[in-house]
């Protein structure tokens, strides 16, 4: 593989490690607006399918996808996009957003253990090395000052579980004819139709009341579904699934920094060193590539 190739790899999905980073503040402040979770992922991706689809035609100038491409597409926008999201979102309220990322954050783990298991790679010591410092960080983030239920802690690990799976599948999908901007816009129709049948089939349809919940609606499916989505695709398509897992832990140090400049939030002192362990894993992977190259 190239190195600028590479270089783009890492850029895409610490862009979309720092764009997934803005997803539970502006959740927050929609649920102030009176939408619940299922309705969050259901607008999170039906609102997001005009850009995506102007960008997938921008791209490709088609939206021809290989029949037997669509089993592949749907499990991969269910785990991803639909039972990931709803998991994560249902912790918040018992065990609060910083928490919830923590447990979360374990799946760089599973996505090497699931190689390992599944796909039968071998993980050099240069990425477990990698992925025992990001874990490592990630849990120098746990506030002991923050509510601990069991059941929000669980929800929040099944979290990260189905997203490992998520990005196994992803980094093993091989139709490269339905790749960018193009897979996003089939991940989010399917998640689109799917949640909406949830939706109305439960009765738990809420929507925005207000013109500003509208406004973070929209701003949420566009970072989310049209930026981050999209970039951690892409990224994972060239360095694969165990590299972007464990970039991709950049994401708590974005809500970090967005709960000290809007929230005034203070780090607690383990947080400093979790920030450097999470960027020394990130690093360790990117001198690892730059030596085999």
């Amino acid at each position: 593989m190239k190195k600028g190739n590479l270089i783009k790899g890492y850029c895409l999905v610490i862009l979309s490690a720092f764009l997934y980073g803005c997803m539970p503040m502006i959740t927050t402040y929609i649920y102030a607006e009176g939408v619940n979770r299922e309705s969050v992922v259901l607008l999170r991706n039906l609102l997001s399918l005009p850009a995506l689809a102007l960008a997938a035609w921008g791209q490709s100038r088609s939206f021809k996808i290989p029949l037997k491409s669509l089993p592949s597409i749907s499990v991969i926008a269910l785990m991803g996009c639909c039972v990931t999201p709803l998991l994560l979102y249902a912790s918040y309220p018992t065990i609060g957003t910083g928490t919830a990322t923590v447990f979360h954050f374990v799946y760089p783990a599973v996505v090497v253990l699931m190689g390992l298991i599944f796909l039968k790679k071998k993980a050099g010591k240069g990425v477990i090395g990698a992925m025992l410092l990001c874990v490592l960080g990630i849990c120098l983030f746990y506030n002991p000052n923050d509510p601990l239920d069991w059941a929000g802690c669980g929800l929040a690990l099944a979290s990260g579980v189905t997203y490992a799976a998520y990005v196994v599948m992803l980094s093993g999908f091989r139709y490269k004819e339905v790749a960018g901007f193009k897979l996003s816009f089939y991940v989010s129709a399917v998640c689109s139709v799917v949640m909406l049948v949830v939706c109305l089939a439960t009765g738990c349809l809420t929507l925005p009341a207000t013109v500003m919940g509208w406004i973070l609606c929209i701003l949420l499916a566009i970072l989310v579904n049209v930026g981050a989505l999209a970039a951690f695709q892409m990224g994972t398509f060239i360095i694969g699934g165990e590299r972007a897992s464990i970039l991709s832990t950049v994401e708590p140090l974005t809500g970090v920094v967005m709960g000290v400049l809007v929230f005034n939030e203070i780090m607690a002192p383990f947080a400093y060193l979790g920030v450097v362990f999470v960027l020394a894993a990130c690093i360790l992977i990117a001198v690892m590539d730059s030596k085999k190259k």
